[in-house]
């Protein structure tokens, strides 16, 4: 006699999505995240089931100042350098965004009380522009509970990572004279700024997050701190170049 099947860990269901480059189509309640903290567990356990490691993270806000922040694990097996090809199929409907990320210059370990404001932003070392390939693992995203498609990683595909320079306190960060093209066409919506303003304000929250969970923040990890471009629908393959200048340029092939 067969025995009765049971639905699987939403993080095998999600992990298995990711490797055959398929979406889900049924969501349960018990799929969806109890809590933030419920979601930020699924993050590290999607990490684990792929068996890589913290590449770096993802972190936003809709909120030019106060709002609320959150952010995702990026895994290292989907950091890219710029001029990579990347395979459609393995990114569904895959969605680009035009990003500043930054490096640390120093390590924050876990400790009792939090960091400052001041600690972390006095350590930012290096910075450079991204490009995140966005591509939910579920059917009905847009339309899914918040905390499932916060513990899908916030619907992180892949990042494409360009080539850092010193860290520049006085560059323009709310506005930064940007191009953003895809198979030849301007993909820049308004004025390009961050919905949450200055990114680097994003920085002393996902340092004291990461820290409460017990890990380390270290100079290695790539921290990109969400678009300048809003989010753009391709429509079929085609080469993404990004500049935002006083930065290296950045490119990506979606074939």
């Amino acid at each position: 006699m067969n025995q009765p099947s049971h639905p699987a860990n939403i993080a095998e269901l999600i992990v298995d999505a990711m490797r055959n480059g398929q979406k889900l189509t049924e969501i349960r309640p018990e799929h969806v995240p109890a809590d933030a903290a419920s979601a930020y567990a699924l993050q590290r356990e999607i990490l684990r089931l792929r068996d890589t490691s913290v590449g770096g993270w993802k972190v936003g806000s809709k909120s030019t100042s106060g709002g609320p922040i959150n952010g995702a694990l990026l895994p290292e097996d989907g950091l890219f350098a710029s001029g990579s090809q990347l395979e459609c199929v393995d990114y569904p409907s895959p969605i680009l965004e035009l990003e500043i990320a930054f490096r640390l210059n120093r390590e924050f370990a876990p400790r009792d009380q939090p960091y400052s404001d001041e600690e972390v932003l006095n350590s930012i070392g290096s910075m450079g522009a991204t490009i995140e390939v966005v591509s939910s693992r579920f059917a009905a995203w847009p339309k899914i509970e918040p905390l499932l498609a916060l513990g899908d990683l916030l619907n992180h595909g892949a990042l494409i990572v360009g080539e850092f320079v010193p860290y520049d306190a006085s560059f323009p960060f709310l506005e930064p004279a940007l191009t953003f093209t895809y198979a030849d066409e301007d993909i820049v919506p308004g004025d390009g700024a961050n919905p949450a303003g200055d990114p680097r304000r994003l920085l002393p929250w996902l340092v004291n997050h990461h820290t409460q969970n017990g890990l380390s923040v270290t100079p290695d990890l790539v921290i990109t701190t969400g678009s300048y471009t809003g989010m753009y629908q391709t429509k079929g393959p085609g080469v993404a170049l990004g500049e935002i200048r006083g930065l290296p340029p950045i490119s990506v092939e979606l074939i």
